[in-house]
């Protein structure tokens, strides 16, 4: 059963300040296949056991991301499960570098932090990102030393648009 209530705006981020659509994005047809996994991300086990939802920023490289606050998502405490946290933020950042930067490449999560910043009640968001520069910056790493391992973070924010949690992630990045 889903939230009845209606998905609240996402709230700014700090790590969106100035970002505006990437060229790349813009022009970023989803081929079929991508289409259809994004249809079918809110199926996935892990997301739909969790309560999570994926929707894709038009225009853009990014995707939001959305969690209500269920019984079965809850812990002891009735405030929203760590390990829930930390699934509707796994692995979008390693997905969009693989969208965004083409076969040519190999795109894999190499480690993540979470931090907790006070619980998580009702509905949290997260908006995942990735800019042309970025994109530029990664292609020009691997043609330069091989491989890379990008950094991203995300913000999970609350319905007030207060910070839940912050999660750091680090990709590994080469060319097939």
């Amino acid at each position: 059963m889903s939230d009845p209530r209606p998905a609240a705006p996402l709230p700014p981020d700090a790590s969106d300040a100035g970002e505006s659509a990437s060229p790349i994005a813009a022009s970023f047809a989803f081929p079929s296949r991508l289409r259809w996994t994004l249809r079918t991300m809110n199926l996935y086990p892990p997301f739909l056991g969790a309560g999570v939802r994926v929707r894709r920023v038009p225009g853009r490289l990014a995707m939001d991301v959305s969690m209500g606050l269920h019984w079965w998502n809850r812990n002891y405490v009735g405030t929203h499960f760590g390990g829930s946290l930390y699934t509707m933020c796994d692995p979008f950042y390693m997905l969009l570098l693989m969208w965004g930067l083409g076969r040519d490449y190999i795109v894999w999560d190499k480690a993540a932090e979470i931090q907790f910043r006070r619980p998580g009640r009702g509905t949290v968001h997260a908006r995942f990102a990735v800019t042309q520069e970025r994109l530029d910056e990664i292609r020009r790493g691997v043609d330069e030393h091989g491989k890379v391992e990008p950094r991203f973070a995300v913000q999970v924010r609350g319905e007030d648009g207060e910070l839940v949690a912050q999660v750091d992630k680090l990709l590994f990045v080469r060319r097939k």
